[in-house]
Order: C-alpha cells, then structure tokens, then sequence
C-alpha cells in the first residue's frame, strides 16, 4: 500500500524506530513532564523505548496526557450516545470542529472507556511543519490532509485522501474521525461543507453514492466545551472576515492556538455521538435522482444531528442574553456564572471596540440560535 505513504500514519513495525528518534527531543520531554511530573524521566524513557505500536502509545501515554489535560484545564468530559456503538465494528465520525487537538483526543479517550475500536484522524499537514509534531502526529494515528494546493493537486489529493478514508473503513476496520469543515469553527455556527462530503465519496465503488456512505456508517458528532480556551484568538480572523479583508496568520500562530487549546481553561465538555445515519440516506437516494442534491439533503442532515444534540451551557445563554440585551435564557444560569462571564469578557475583549464584543458574544450565542431552531431541542 505504498500509494498511500504520504499521507499515512506509522505502522506498528515503524513506531519503535520513530520513538527512539524522539524520546530526546524536549518538546517529548515537556509532553511526558506534564503527564507524569512524578516519575523519574529515566522511567518513562525506558517505557517510551519498550513500546512498538500505535495502540499501546496511545494506551499508555497519550491516554494519560489527556485525563492530565482534563483534570488541569476542566471540570470534566461527559459524554452520551456511545452504548448505541457496536465494539469491533468501524465508523465515520463527522464531527463539529473546536479544538485542533482536543477534539478527536476526546473522542478517542470516550471510544476507548467504551471499549469501542479508536480512530484515525484527519490532520491539516500546515498543523504538523515541525518534524517532531509530524512524528507524534503519526504516532498518534494521524493522516494527513494536504492544504494549499492548486485545484489540479487538490483533485488528486482529494482523491487519494478518499481512497484511503475507504481503505480504513472496509479494510483494515478502523474507525474515522475527520471534521465537517476544513479549518474549526470560529464563530460558532457548526455547518457541515459538502465538499467534505464529495472528496468521502470520491472512493465510492457503489452504484449508487448513499449506498456507499451507509456502508462506512456515519455517525455525526457534537462537541461543545463551556468556555473555549482559544476564543479571543478567534477574533482577528473573524473581524477581517466580517470586513471582507484577507485574514494572514501570524507565523507561529496554528501552535499558539494549539497550544492553547490545551492547557487553557475549558470548563465542562460534552461529546454526543448521534445514531448511524441509514433511514435517512434510503430517504435521501429515493427522494433524489443527482448526487449534488444527494449531498446537500447529507449535509442537513448532519447538521440536523449536531446541531440538535449540541450541549448548551450557561456561556451559551448568558452570551445570547447579553448580546440581544434580554433575559429571555435568564432561567438557566445564575448571575455568578453571569459575572464570571462578564469578567472573562473584560479581560480578553477590548470594551472599547463594539464589533469585536459582539463577535465574541455571538460566538458563543450562535449554538443557542441554531438549537432553537428544532422543536423543545432547547
């Protein structure tokens, strides 16, 4: 399967190798100081050198890196939907996009606890530059989606990267997680891209494309965190864009927001994992005779699960009250958790700057607006 090297994560024969390669590097030494700051870095070293596969990496190392990251920057993950999920079996997780890491960490560490079969997940390479964040990446079970590329290079990427997502799902039984959209959501409206869903069925070998997508079993995902740790670095893409000015990332700024999301503070966190999508694609392929209307009743339908499963907080409320200047949601927080909004609204927004404030609360109001929307979602 060497067509698929470029983009692919470690196999087990090569992760001993790439360990060995890493385990001096001190960005490892940072990662395995955080998770085990009681034991002596020769223990963890010795253990790091011991293991040959991607499974154990993560059973043994990154496992533990996440519950160290939940207990230090949250009040905890809960999580529904998982006992529908069948152990030993695949799926394609389509989920809304928050964190760059955390995201598809959490889904993995629920997939895990439930004893259900962990995910490959859809990387951006713009995120993985440095070598060793290439390398962990792929010790992690990372593949790489290209980013940046002319539209000729883009179809066959596109093409390749399907392949592969099939290849995962029919033949090797490994589950997938990849994102609804390319690039998170920064303002709060989860919204499923259809290109996502075109480049999946680009690896189709069905006659018909929603027999294809029933047969790699989506499963939409809804992740919502009670604060996002990287909302303020959210802001100047979303002022640019609102004056439909070209937004240039600063340098280092896809690690400072990765960084970011990890350790900053997060509250609570929800993952909800909705029902196999199967009646409603035999509705979709008999109400529809094109593959493009097809994919746009998929696409709302994906939404529809996110959306509808999306888990509110105070935050949610509190934003959309503040930023229409009612007390329609009053109901469901406490003027504490007002103030403590209030107060992290000061400290990270400029007051003085009117369409930054309402950014700021809108991207926190909008999952009450888009929830609302469904009869008593709410």
């Amino acid at each position: 399967m060497q067509k698929f090297d470029s983009i692919r994560p470690f196999y087990d024969t090569e992760v001993n190798e790439a360990i060995q390669s890493a385990v001096n590097h001190p960005m490892m030494k940072a990662l395995m100081g955080f998770t085990f700051p009681d034991v002596e870095e020769e223990v963890w070293k010795s253990q790091l050198q011991k293991t040959h596969s991607i499974r154990d990496f993560q059973c043994n190392f990154i496992y533990q890196a996440v519950q160290k990251v939940l207990k230090k920057s949250s009040e905890g993950l809960t999580t529904s939907g998982f006992e529908k999920l069948q152990s030993n079996t695949s799926y394609l997780f389509i989920s809304n996009h928050r964190d760059i890491i955390l995201d598809t960490s959490l889904l993995n560490v629920a997939l895990f606890d439930h004893g259900l079969v962990m995910t490959a997940s859809a990387i951006g390479d713009n995120l993985v530059q440095k070598s060793f964040l290439k390398t962990l990446s792929k010790l992690n079970r990372n593949f790489l989606v290209q980013r940046g590329l002319s539209p000729r290079e883009l179809l066959e990427s596109s093409k390749l990267l399907s392949e592969y997502i099939g290849h995962l799902l029919l033949r090797e039984n490994r589950s997938v997680w990849i994102a609804q959209r390319e690039g998170r959501t920064k303002d709060g409206n989860d919204a499923t891209h259809s290109g996502v869903l075109k480049m999946l069925g680009m690896g189709s070998d069905e006659k018909s494309l929603m027999d294809y997508f029933k047969k790699i079993k989506i499963v939409p995902v809804s992740i919502s965190y009670e604060y996002d740790p990287t909302d303020a670095l959210k802001m100047p893409q979303l002022i640019a864009e609102a004056k439909n000015e070209i937004y240039i990332k600063e340098k280092n700024e896809d690690f400072v927001t990765l960084l970011s999301g990890i350790i900053g503070q997060k509250k609570r966190i929800h993952i909800h994992v909705g029902d196999v999508l199967d009646k409603e694609l035999d509705a979709i392929k008999t109400e529809f005779d094109n593959n493009n209307k097809q994919i746009q009743a998929l696409t709302q339908a994906i939404d529809d699960s996110i959306l509808q499963s999306y888990m509110l907080w105070p935050t949610n409320y509190i934003a959309y009250d503040l930023l229409h200047k009612t007390d329609q949601y009053a109901a469901f927080y406490t003027e504490n958790e007002k103030s403590l909004f209030e107060r992290r609204l000061e400290m990270k927004i400029d007051e003085n700057n009117p369409q930054m404030v309402e950014s700021f609360l809108a991207m926190y109001a909008n999952p009450v607006v888009n929830k609302s929307k469904y009869h008593n979602a709410i």
